[in-house]
């Protein structure tokens, strides 16, 4: 795979649709989905009066406002999961609304009273009704997300995103990195006073801006392409194992134009990385969900790619490789930041003696971690433990 090939969205849409691998990873998909228990499709005639409801709302409701609200209390009455992207339900339903206007997500609040024609109506309540029935990412159902104020194009091969990172990439890592003015505060504004940077828990180094950046496990390469924007004068690797993934990413990196700072590279974590590639900052959100969580997921998360979410039985495979094999690839003033969510508990137990710098984060998030090339030094013969019992259980 070129470093500069990219594709226009219609073009992956139309080789997604007629590639035989794609095809077995849609039946595969299907497959998932019917042998699921918790389908919510058949289960108890549970959407015998959604039309019903639906139909009522087409004559009853009139203003957008009007249909954000009923979105919200169906969404709710139906139980449907909102948790990726979003964990909000206004949120949600704003943008099935909004979308199916063709309007800005964060439309002014005099708009909201406007009337919707018959046919807007439908297109409002088509979207809602899939939503529901097939518990299906609305993400997934629009071909969009946002992260870091940017939009996505993602699909069925990669995750949806959704990760705290974001807030650290639109701080530039303060106070680890020197910042400028592309650098966005989240701290409060306090008595008139500018808002200040929030503190994550990051060191204060104040480093010249990185040079070299490498976003290991990219997916849709959302990470990646944010952190191009934050740090203009950086070249940013796009590392990924999947090759639907990183055809994902290719669309994002063509419609965001960063073809020339953004280079995309399949590989097994660093293993078709050159050695010689040193990074002041790897950025990692590696699968990390546990076989009992993996055995208990909601219907919306079985659309996304198991292999982008499973990580054996503590949730840790790839992220024990990681800590063993970044010092390698990481500058000796560098900084790994690193994802493991709710696989918190399991890492700080596999490594009592360390301490991780766990991160902080102002709009809520969890499981992130920060470590130097010092730090993962010191422990390397632990790091290279764990990869051992690792291989030898393989």
């Amino acid at each position: 795979m070129s470093e500069h090939q990219t594709m226009s969205a219609e073009e992956f849409q139309n080789q997604y649709s007629d590639d035989q691998e794609s095809q077995d990873f849609e039946q595969d998909l299907q497959d998932r989905l019917d042998t699921n228990e918790t389908s919510l499709i058949t289960e108890d005639n549970q959407f015998a009066n959604l039309h019903g409801e639906l139909e009522e709302a087409r004559e009853q409701l009139l203003s957008i406002r009007d249909f954000i609200r009923f979105s919200v209390t169906q969404l709710r009455n139906y139980d449907v999961v909102v948790a990726q992207g979003t964990t909000d339900e206004f949120a949600e339903a704003s943008a099935i609304v909004l979308h199916s206007l063709s309007l800005d997500w964060a439309a002014n609040e005099q708009i909201l009273d406007c009337r919707l024609t018959m046919s807007e109506k439908q297109l409002v309540l088509s979207l809602l009704e899939e939503r529901i029935a097939e518990r299906k990412p609305l993400s997934y159902l629009i071909n969009l997300a946002y992260f870091c104020d940017l939009p996505f194009y993602v699909d069925e091969r990669v995750l949806i995103p959704r990760s705290p990172i974001a807030e650290l990439i639109r701080q530039q890592f303060h106070p680890y990195f020197d910042v400028n003015e592309l650098a966005k505060p989240l701290g409060a504004t306090i008595n008139g006073q500018p808002a200040v940077f929030y503190d994550h828990g990051l060191d204060m180094k104040q480093l010249s801006q990185p040079e070299r950046i490498l976003d290991l496990c990219t997916g849709s390469g959302c990470i990646a392409i944010a952190l191009a924007t934050r740090f203009v004068d950086a070249l940013v690797d796009a590392v990924d194992i999947d090759k639907g993934a990183l055809e994902v990413t290719m669309v994002n990196v063509d419609h965001h134009d960063l073809g020339h700072q953004v280079n995309v590279i399949e590989s097994d974590l660093f293993a078709k990385i050159p050695a010689e590639n040193q990074y002041e900052l790897i950025v990692t959100n590696p699968p990390y969900v546990d076989a009992a969580i993996m055995a208990d997921l909601p219907p919306e998360f079985l659309y996304e790619p198991e292999h982008a979410l499973a990580a054996g039985q503590d949730g840790l495979d790839l992220v024990h490789r990681i800590l063993f094999e970044a010092p390698e690839y990481l500058s000796p003033e560098g900084l790994l930041v690193c994802e493991v969510g709710d696989s918190e508990w399991a890492l700080r137990q596999a490594y009592p003696d360390i301490q991780f710098d766990w991160l902080k984060f102002a709009l809520g998030g969890h499981g992130i971690f920060a470590i130097t090339f010092d730090e993962l030094m010191a422990h390397h013969e632990l790091f290279a433990h764990y990869v051992q019992l690792l291989d030898n259980s393989q």
